[in-house]
């Protein structure tokens, strides 16, 4: 048995994404049949889009920011049922490799393995008119149904609404875990956040959830860095405008947490010239593939600075997410106001084009 859905499949790089009607495969023993209320258009399905993420092949369902309602699960599946409301989670996990035991699950070494991926020989989980289509990492959220492994889903409380619970699986695990979980913030540091979309103001609220003293925010949108405000920002800089590196240094010496929440070399380069003494930058944003990055080595001796990744947060979503939702149900963590529009799945292409103008905060498509 199968399903049918909309949903909205790339099929060239670099070309618009179409509605299409696919087939839904039936679950299998580990998979959980999901009906998607939403799903938040992120840079990393604009970076695809573009040609910038050439590991993931086309023709591709897109979407990965999603929550929704289980509709039907596998046989081997014993933690959901059918109506329960779940977050979807790219980072799938194996559960025995060594990154898993040591509770580093967003790092799983096997990530490509049987948790995630049917066997080979097994039928596409999605497909066209006989063809298989490809759910973007693993997920495909840009679909009115989604058919996940089990472990790439966590059960959320029902007095969540679902728009505001898709922006967790992506955004807010990816932010604020930068803040919380890979930078560990200290109490009374000074942060700057360089690029204020939906990931860095997830960021600058992780980085005043954890107690910071002061946070930059940086950015070239007047209207992100007035909302940036709003998410606990303390001062804002127009990089346009003025030189950010020399404005932070020249407020307070430097800071001991800057944040890449884009995806630039120049940015990243940016972040580790704004450091104090061994201060850390963090890259966060979606990086383009092959990029190459170009810093004077005399920059980590003197001060003893440094340059991490963070992906997708460090996170452990199953213990993440609820985590994260009590800080919302709180008024600690703010999702409402992450939300600049939300759209029907028909108008997706028109969310891309208002991402790269830079408007758009976090659009969600909804369902």
């Amino acid at each position: 048995m199968s399903y049918q859905a909309r949903a909205a499949v790339l099929r060239e790089y670099g070309g618009d994404v179409t509605i299409e009607t696919i087939e839904v495969d039936e679950p299998a023993d580990n998979e959980v049949l999901v009906r998607t209320a939403a799903c938040g258009v992120c840079h990393s399905d604009l970076h695809f889009k573009q040609g910038a993420m050439p590991h993931f092949p086309v023709p591709t369902v897109m979407g990965h920011e999603a929550a929704g309602v289980v509709e039907k699960v596998g046989k081997n599946v014993r933690d959901l049922q059918p109506g329960d409301h779940v977050v979807a989670c790219n980072t799938i996990y194996c559960g025995t490799c060594k990154q898993c035991l040591y509770g580093r699950p967003h790092l799983c070494l096997d990530r490509m393995g049987p948790a995630a991926r049917r066997p080979k020989g097994s039928s596409p989980r999605l497909s066209a008119n006989g063809e298989k289509l490809i759910p973007f990492t693993d997920l495909g959220g840009f679909a009115e149904l989604m058919l996940l492994p089990e472990r790439a889903v966590v059960k959320i409380d029902k007095d969540i609404p679902l728009d505001r619970a898709a922006l967790i699986g992506c955004a807010i695990l990816t932010g604020v875990g930068a803040a919380l979980n890979t930078a560990k913030i200290e109490p009374g540091s000074r942060v700057a956040v360089f690029g204020c979309g939906g990931i860095g103001a997830s960021i600058i609220q992780g980085a005043r959830i954890a107690g910071a003293r002061e946070i930059f925010a940086v950015d070239i949108v007047d209207s992100k860095l007035e909302q940036a405000k709003g998410f606990g920002a303390t001062t804002t800089i127009d990089s346009s405008k003025t030189n950010p590196v020399s404005a932070i240094r020249d407020q307070c010496g430097g800071v001991d947490y800057a944040f890449d929440a884009v995806g630039s070399t120049d940015l990243l380069c940016k972040c580790f010239s704004s450091l104090g003494p061994r201060g850390t930058a963090v890259l966060v944003g979606a990086i383009p593939a092959g990029e190459k990055l170009e810093i004077e080595a005399r920059g980590f001796l003197g001060g003893e600075r440094s340059i991490t990744g963070s992906m997708m947060g460090s996170n452990r979503f199953k213990l993440d997410v609820p985590y994260y939702l009590d800080l919302y149900r709180q008024g600690r963590l703010d999702l409402d106001s992450m939300i600049s529009a939300r759209r029907p799945l028909d108008e997706l292409n028109d969310a891309f084009t208002v991402m790269e103008g830079g408007a758009a905060l976090r659009t969600v498509i909804t369902f």
